[in-house]
């Protein structure tokens, strides 16, 4: 006896139960262990719901043996897989032992294993992974298997970020199962974490109230008034003004947004700064969608306008570093500075940018198309001849790519690589434009239509004319490379 339950046993001595346990955790090339089934607890089954199913071909699903897996591996064959509609819900979750978990990742592979191998293989034919990448996606697949609390079931996103923890990786991961559609995406934005920790001593009423409004901003509305969603920024934005006036109210003892009066809103503003612009725009975003759902009967911001904000004046930049950074021996680096540096493209530009965007020495950029300088063409070249022998099987078809970018198809970051060049983009466009408004003389239009600037914009740049810094005309600034490079 193992488990102390009086039944009838078979030739071994054990029950059905105490079989099919030892033979789930016993050791590849080993034979069954009963102490260890004793030892470690059991796992209760429903009727021959263990028998392991793998598939011979397209669109067949035949019993067989781990052979038949390693068969279907080799020789290419699709697998076909569905994944389980039921889930088995936990009372509470412990941390994986690792011991256990390295014997369950060297039993063979599964239907669902083979499955994602299949697509794993393609995917990263395509896309030209290496194969020490493959292999780490491989290995945290079985990871995510062994782990699975209903084997056979979609797996979620946020199980999924656990895997660095346990040495796997988890970007690429993400990527193949939902290219095997086996992902549930639950990530939480970082803006409602933000949000949670700004209002977690608010009273209830006022958290399910602005919880109403940050739903709107992030997923937008369909019922009238509609609204877009907005960018998280924007949401993160309007919390950061919004949350120390509305501690100051929950302290006053306010339990409602509703209580909040017009003298109230304007008493609790700051005198300036950006804090204050943040918390107009802020409160009045969320005053408007309380009043459209009816949460409150009057709206505080309604005809107050908003506090301009500050305009700074561009200022050059040291003309040294400019010119290191366009000598960079990192090729990524010197193109990129020299797009800003002549063409004044911004940082998500740069991103977005893709191959084909340029053509015959021409740059199309939205409803502009820019002829590139002579240095920009030289460390495009460069950069190309860079890209294509680092990454020669890439399908990314952005012109910036990295090596977190190259084996998938999305954008680099817009720090990228601007943390290497030591510069700010937006400093640098600054910059350039300064230099075109003092050698013009002051030409708004010439600059509005060089670098896609509103007339607004435009003026910020025309009014340092008039600096006193600057009165003297544009400092010598120029970037342009030595004939050397």
């Amino acid at each position: 006896m193992v488990c102390g339950r009086h039944t009838t046993i078979g030739d071994a001595g054990t029950c059905r139960l105490c079989s099919v346990e030892g033979r789930r955790v016993k050791e590849p090339g080993r034979a069954v262990d009963l102490a260890t089934v004793k030892r470690n607890g059991q796992q209760l089954y429903l009727a021959n719901l263990h028998h392991t199913y793998v598939p011979r071909g397209k669109g067949k699903r035949l019993r067989g043996n781990p052979a038949d897996v390693k068969h279907l591996q080799h020789n290419g064959d699709v697998a076909e897989f569905t994944p389980l509609r039921w889930r088995q819900l936990l009372l509470f979750r412990m941390p994986p032992n690792q011991g256990a978990l390295k014997r369950r990742i060297a039993v063979p592979d599964t239907e669902m294993l083979t499955y994602c191998d299949s697509v794993l293989r393609d995917h990263a034919a395509r896309h030209g992974w290496s194969k020490k990448l493959t292999n780490e996606v491989k290995r945290s697949l079985k990871l995510l298997h062994a782990l699975q609390d209903t084997p056979g079931a979609k797996i979620h996103a946020s199980d999924v970020l656990e895997l660095p923890r346990l040495g796997g990786t988890a970007l690429s991961t993400l990527e193949i199962l939902a290219a095997a559609d086996l992902l549930i995406d639950d990530r939480t934005l970082a803006v409602r974490h933000y949000f949670a920790k700004h209002t977690a001593d608010l009273p209830p009423a006022m958290v399910s109230q602005l919880q109403t409004w940050l739903d709107v901003m992030i997923e937008g509305s369909r019922q009238a008034p509609r609204r877009r969603a907005r960018h998280p920024q924007t949401a993160h934005l309007h919390i950061l003004g919004m949350s120390p006036i509305l501690r100051t109210w929950a302290e006053a003892g306010y339990q409602s947004l509703a209580e909040v009066s017009r003298k109230d809103f304007v008493a609790a503003l700051p005198a300036r700064g950006a804090h204050r612009n943040f918390a107009e725009q802020g409160f009045r975003s969320l005053f408007r969608v309380l009043r459209a759902r009816k949460m409150i009967f009057i709206d505080p911001t309604r005809g107050l306008s908003i506090t301009p904000v500050s305009v700074t004046v561009p200022l050059p930049l040291d003309s040294e570093a400019i010119r290191k950074a366009l000598n960079s021996p990192d090729p990524a680096v010197a193109l990129a500075v020299a797009l800003v540096a002549f063409h004044a493209v911004t940082s998500p530009q740069l991103a977005a940018m893709q191959l084909t965007d340029i053509r015959d020495g021409r740059l199309a950029l939205q409803d502009r198309t820019i002829p590139l300088a002579g240095p920009v063409l030289a460390r495009l070249s460069a950069y190309l001849d860079h890209r294509s022998k680092t990454w020669p099987a890439t399908l990314n078809a952005h012109l910036f790519i990295n090596r977190k970018t190259a084996p998938r198809t999305t954008p680099v970051s817009r720090n990228f690589p601007w943390i290497a060049a030591q510069l700010k983009p937006q400093a640098l466009r600054e910059d350039r434009i300064l230099q075109e408004i003092h050698a013009t003389g002051g030409d708004v239009r010439r600059i509005c239509d060089l670098f896609g600037l509103s007339i607004t914009a435009a003026l910020r740049y025309a009014n340092t004319l008039e600096h006193p810094d600057l009165a003297n005309g544009p400092i010598d600034n120029s970037v342009a490379p030595s004939a050397d490079h």
